[in-house]
């Protein structure tokens, strides 16, 4: 148990669920669900369940350090780490990984988002537990594929080579979004899983991983981090972190390593990645509209996800919207469309500024 550590990834801004979130306060930090508990406090419990408290951490982006603290009360201040910069998973997984090295030269590490929705958090906890004992007896690279219940564009695909035991594969492949017509292909296939971004690996095997695939990041920390919270760490992490290339780890490290297996999992996995991944999840009406923090009113209208706190919402004839009010912005966008929210922020970024976004 004392090997097992835990990092939650949580610098992301969420912009394709904008306008809830925003910059000073993306999603992560959100009750999207209204269970009293943002995403980031969900994902902190669920591990807290299986890995010792003192052994999670949080990486995030530096302006993101008050909510952290505000948030989980109970993460020591030296188990964040903050970065000046955002670049990607892979920077941010090469710090985590040569910081908790220092800490302890044979821990077992499980990296995860910390936007997930998990709706069966037992089957889940079973499958981490499953992923410590195959990367602690071997120098493998785990990562989670998701049985696909649909042809999702939205996800990544993993393809999996030959099956061991206890659903775990090797890899042949892994494929970024694909289109409508390949995700059904793949599907149907039955070969392919979805990618959760979910990975779990010994310390020592990430590490020469990054050393191999990624030189440019792990030169970047070889000469040793110092003591966490010390000015010493922060000057180096302030000189060498922005340096690192922007790269996530999928395409810098698992995309290219020869030792990467997958373990199949279900445990109701949504990465809640954008309005259409929540109305997917969420109780809908008998006209499958689904309503979050406000009161409607609906005439001839059906599909709609309506997210207007405080309001009362009166829709007439609107099918397969998302109607989303939050602060000063208000959203009313085809749910088929909502690919083009990311390219709405950057639009009202450059017309208006920060105000919006």
């Amino acid at each position: 148990m004392n090997n097992r550590y835990c990092v939650i990834m949580s610098g992301g801004v969420g912009s394709r669920f904008w306008p809830f979130s925003r910059t000073d306060c993306p999603k992560q930090f959100l009750d999207f669900l209204g269970t009293g508990r943002s995403l980031i406090q969900m994902t902190y419990d669920r591990f807290v369940r299986l890995i010792p408290k003192e052994n999670i951490f949080i990486a995030s982006n530096e302006v993101y350090k008050d909510l952290i603290l505000e948030q989980l009360p109970e993460i020591q201040e030296d188990r964040i780490l903050l970065e000046p910069q955002r670049r990607n998973t892979a920077p941010c997984i090469a710090w985590a990984a040569y910081h908790i090295q220092a800490i302890n030269p044979n821990a077992n590490i499980v990296v995860a988002p910390s936007d997930h929705l998990i709706l069966n958090e037992t089957a889940f906890l079973s499958v981490i537990e499953q992923g410590f004992d195959f990367v602690s007896s071997r120098p493998a690279l785990l990562t989670l594929g998701i049985t696909p219940n649909r042809p999702e564009t939205g996800y990544g695909y993993i393809q999996v080579g030959e099956n061991g035991e206890n659903g775990i594969s090797t890899v042949k492949t892994f494929t970024e979004k694909p289109n409508a017509e390949l995700a059904k292909v793949f599907v149907e296939s039955g070969e392919f899983f979805w990618n959760a971004g979910i990975f779990l690996w010994n310390v020592q095997s990430i590490i020469k991983a990054i050393q191999r695939y990624l030189p440019e990041i792990s030169s970047r920390f070889e000469e040793g981090i110092p003591v966490y919270n010390t000015d010493a760490e922060k000057d180096f992490i302030a000189h060498n972190f922005p340096a690192c290339p922007n790269i996530s780890i999928d395409f810098g490290v698992m995309e290219k390593a020869s030792n990467v297996f997958m373990l199949q999992a279900d445990f109701g996995w949504s990465d809640l990645g954008t309005w259409g991944s929540l109305y997917d999840r969420l109780a809908k009406d008998k006209e499958d509209n689904v309503v979050l923090k406000c009161k409607t009113l609906m005439y001839e209208s059906k599909g709609n996800i309506v997210a207007v706190p405080r309001k009362l919402v009166v829709l007439n004839g609107l099918e397969d919207f998302i109607v989303a009010e939050s602060d000063n912005v208000l959203l009313i966008c085809k749910k088929e469309e909502e690919q083009r929210i990311r390219q709405f922020v950057t639009d009202a970024k450059m017309k208006f500024g920060d105000e919006f976004v």
